[in-house]
């Protein structure tokens, strides 16, 4: 409420998803003037919210932010979407009921982006709600869907353990952390960690996730790419998926 005030935005048309489906940012078009329209600030605010409490803007507002330097006039509009998204859904927030089971989702969307970088994601779950979430270009270009879902995974793996080690702290036990993933070749190249002509290239600073799944920390499990909830991280979704995602993130 406080930043839908900030910015006048309390009695705008609501909308139901916070980025249209297949809108890919740019940075032609009409420069904007940020003496008039502060769009550091109105990001900062969003990425704040994105941080949070709110997962479902975390990829809207990531790829908004890669904009920070020369935002344009369509930005400042996308912006002013994802404000409308948020007062349409005021109420929206996580809700942590049942048992304490770690457990997690991770995708990628290759070579999503204008630079053909992919884009990694992950949210591990607490009690059905969602307590990390993460949505982030790769550093380097992945040569194959394959390869993006193995750096993504990757990625996701290292949570995973963080969070397993700060539960025994707090003592919850955590075995074998269930780790989602819609893609077969990628868990196959976790699970029987031999090397062929179509993964020496990839960086070994990845490779540390095999281990981890040989020491039974990680289990990688198969899910459909409709199961997949992570997927609202990694791309803009049409109302439905969008809506399937935020319940599977224990969203109300």
């Amino acid at each position: 409420m406080e930043v839908l005030s900030k910015f006048s935005m309390e009695g705008a048309n609501k909308r139901c998803t916070p980025l249209d489906a297949g809108v890919r940012l740019t940075s032609e078009g009409g420069q904007l003037d940020t003496a008039r329209f502060p769009y550091s600030e109105l990001i900062g605010s969003l990425l704040y919210l994105s941080v949070y409490s709110r997962p479902d803007i975390s990829f809207a507002v990531g790829a908004l932010a890669r904009h920070m330097s020369k935002p344009t006039v369509e930005h400042w509009n996308v912006a002013k979407g994802v404000l409308r998204y948020l007062s349409g859904t005021q109420g929206l927030g996580i809700l942590f009921a049942g048992r304490l089971e770690l457990s997690g989702f991770c995708d990628s969307d290759y070579a999503g982006a204008l630079s053909r970088r992919s884009t990694s994601a992950y949210v591990f779950l607490l009690g059905n709600g969602a307590i990390s979430w993460s949505s982030k270009l790769q550093p380097t270009v992945a040569t194959s869907t394959a390869e993006a879902e193995y750096m993504a995974s990757a990625a996701a793996i290292k949570e995973a353990l963080w969070l397993r080690h700060l539960l025994h702290d707090l003592g919850v036990g955590v075995e074998a952390v269930p780790l989602r993933c819609d893609s077969t070749s990628c868990i196959s190249m976790l699970v029987s960690p031999i090397s062929t002509a179509r993964t020496k290239h990839i960086d070994i600073c990845h490779h540390f996730a095999r281990q981890r799944v040989e020491r039974g920390e990680i289990r990688m499990v198969q899910c459909t790419t409709a199961e997949q909830v992570a997927d609202i991280l990694t791309k803009a979704l049409p109302k439905e998926k969008l809506r399937f995602c935020i319940s599977g993130m224990g969203m109300e």
